[in-house]
């Protein structure tokens, strides 16, 4: 069997779908099933039972789900105890990040970890944080980064940094000459937003409640950097982790003004699966973003 064979089977039988096993290997559901044939033909046995949805596995496949589990956690603590008898850092780490995170950060983090590490590559996804979580617990990511992470079973969030949360206005917008800008000022302004599915959407709507404030809700996007544009163009302001807006200051397309009620931070952490050994340039890269803020 194939080390892809074996990866393919794992994520079926975790899955219990051919469709989701294959989309989480980067297959077609057509090849990922092809794949699946010809190990059942080459075992002489059926490892899944089609006719129950979701899929169940025959005991055959309960047996061959777990020596794929196994052998593929062998193979990768072969490759980590290898890499350690060459001695240089090597090998391939793969980041899925949130948008803001890796567009005003990422340039940044991948210099420092290319003069650190030169023998190492750096790969960068960007995602939505749902999306992450799922591929750091598919294995299709080795870390993840995310706002208001969340442990579960499967995958362990280190505490990364709180990141200060301010008024986001155009320069020429009344507030942008504040020093402070007062809650009671936002009430009733044309408020560009996050979508509502997305925590921090959650957690803002929270905090205004609390001081009894009232936006007029303008837009919603689901990432920083599109109400970022938005507010600049004068669609609304918004409330935006401090750090994520440097650039926009400095071009002076944004103003970023603390508020009166201070205590609203955005959470950012780092997401790894449990119980995987990860390999030395993925942990050289973790170094890296524990040792910075």
């Amino acid at each position: 069997m194939t080390t892809f064979e074996l990866r393919l089977f794992k994520e079926i039988a975790a899955t219990r779908s051919v469709t989701k096993g294959a989309a989480h290997c980067g297959v077609s559901q057509s090849a990922a099933s092809q794949h699946l044939q010809e190990v059942e033909r080459r075992l002489g046995t059926r490892l899944l039972d089609r006719s129950k949805r979701p899929l169940d596995l025959t005991p055959a496949g309960r047996l061959f789900a777990d020596y794929c589990r196994e052998a593929i956690r062998r193979r990768e603590e072969f490759e980590l105890e290898l890499e350690a008898l060459k001695g240089d850092v090597a090998g391939a780490v793969r980041v899925a990040s949130i948008y803001s995170i890796g567009l005003s950060e990422m340039g940044r983090l991948q210099e420092e970890f290319s003069a650190a590490c030169p023998a190492a590559n750096l790969h960068v996804e960007y995602m939505r944080p749902d999306r992450i979580y799922e591929a750091v617990g598919n294995d299709a990511a080795d870390l993840g980064l995310v706002s208001y992470p969340q442990s579960s079973r499967e995958i362990a969030a280190i505490h990364w940094r709180e990141e200060e949360m301010q008024l986001a206005v155009p320069p020429e917008h009344p507030l942008a000459a504040r020093p402070i800008a007062a809650l009671a000022d936002l009430h009733g302004q044309d408020f560009v937003g996050f979508d509502e599915d997305l925590s921090i959407r959650r957690e803002i709507d929270r905090f205004l409640r609390a001081h009894g404030v009232t936006v007029n809700p303008a837009l919603q996007f689901d990432n920083i950097q599109m109400i970022k544009e938005a507010v600049a163009l004068g669609r609304g302001i918004s409330i935006l982790p401090a750090r994520t807006m440097q650039a926009e200051i400095a071009q002076g397309r944004l103003a970023a003004v603390p508020l009166d009620a201070p205590g609203l931070v955005r959470p950012v952490g780092i997401l790894h699966r449990r119980h995987k050994k990860l390999n030395r340039a993925a942990q050289a890269f973790l170094e890296l973003l524990t040792g910075s803020d």
